[in-house]
């Protein structure tokens, strides 16, 4: 079924547990994705990102994200990931997401408000909650320390006055990950989660979970992280799957290709304590 994030994050901050929001590209990731929140009885984040309109059509990740979302027999939120063109973020709202992203982390604080303000306002007045980024999460190619990436710390005041200013739902903070693979080992900053986490209500999301380590996304996810991203490691897995099959087999590769994914997601669901939903 689909639903808001809004009353899963409430409990997921209550619980302290994450939500895993895994970027589909494709009808065979979505129905992946689904299988296992199923298998798990679990909710789902089926995320699509702007930047993925040249792999999936925003008109096909529209219709493919209400289809199995719908179909779904486990709560399912359809959600735009790093929006960053107004006009498609509003297109959106108006035609199915549940969930939409506006970054402008890369824009000065004060940009960032105006441009996450006019989105806020207008998602809420349709009932759609919306996730905004301050810092910047880098890319992990170059990351070989927490100083070697284009990563922009967020800070504690930067976190309260945003959420103050924006009314915004849910909040994606920079910590030390990256997007991408990583070169190096990240450098999780846990006391700035701690300190961000007990300043704030709103729920707080991890972008570049991805190769992250289980014990730094483990950790994250027991200490204030509500969702984390993933989409690098699922694609890896897939590949890596793909290798172990010798077969010319359309539908051979196919399986073997979400089997990876499945294999990969089910492990970051109890990497993020998801099944403490059901308590």
């Amino acid at each position: 079924m689909l639903v808001s994030s809004k009353e899963l994050f409430k409990k997921a901050r209550k619980n302290n547990f994450a939500i895993p929001a895994p970027n589909f590209t494709d009808q065979n990731s979505i129905k992946a994705y689904v299988e296992v929140a199923e298998k798990l009885d679990l909710p789902v984040i089926l995320a699509y990102a702007e930047v993925h309109k040249d792999y999936l059509s925003f008109e096909e990740a529209l219709m493919l994200g209400k289809y199995y979302g719908e179909k779904a027999n486990v709560p399912a939120v359809l959600h735009l990931d790093h929006g960053t063109t107004k006009e498609l973020i509003f297109k959106a709202i108006d035609q199915g997401f549940k969930s939409v992203m506006i970054d402008a982390s890369m824009e000065n604080f004060d940009k960032n408000v105006e441009k996450t303000k006019e989105i806020v306002e207008y998602a809420h007045l349709r009932g759609i909650v919306v996730e905004a980024e301050i810092g910047h999460v880098g890319g992990g190619e170059e990351y070989n320390s927490k100083d070697d990436s284009d990563s922009i710390y967020t800070t504690v005041e930067d976190a309260k006055r945003f959420i103050k200013e924006t009314n915004v739902d849910s909040l994606a903070i920079s910590i030390g990950t990256a997007h991408g693979a990583y070169m190096g080992e990240p450098v999780i900053d846990f006391d700035r989660l701690n300190e961000i986490s007990n300043a704030v209500e709103t729920p707080l999301v991890l972008h570049g979970g991805s190769s992250s380590g289980d014990d730094n996304l483990e950790r994250c996810a027991l200490e204030g992280i509500n969702k984390i991203n993933i989409y690098t490691d699922l694609v890896t897995a897939a590949y890596d799957e793909l290798q172990k099959v010798e077969t010319n087999d359309y539908y051979e590769l196919r399986n073997a290709q979400m089997a990876g994914m499945k294999k990969c997601l089910e492990h970051y669901y109890g990497v993020f304590h998801t099944d403490k939903f059901k308590n």
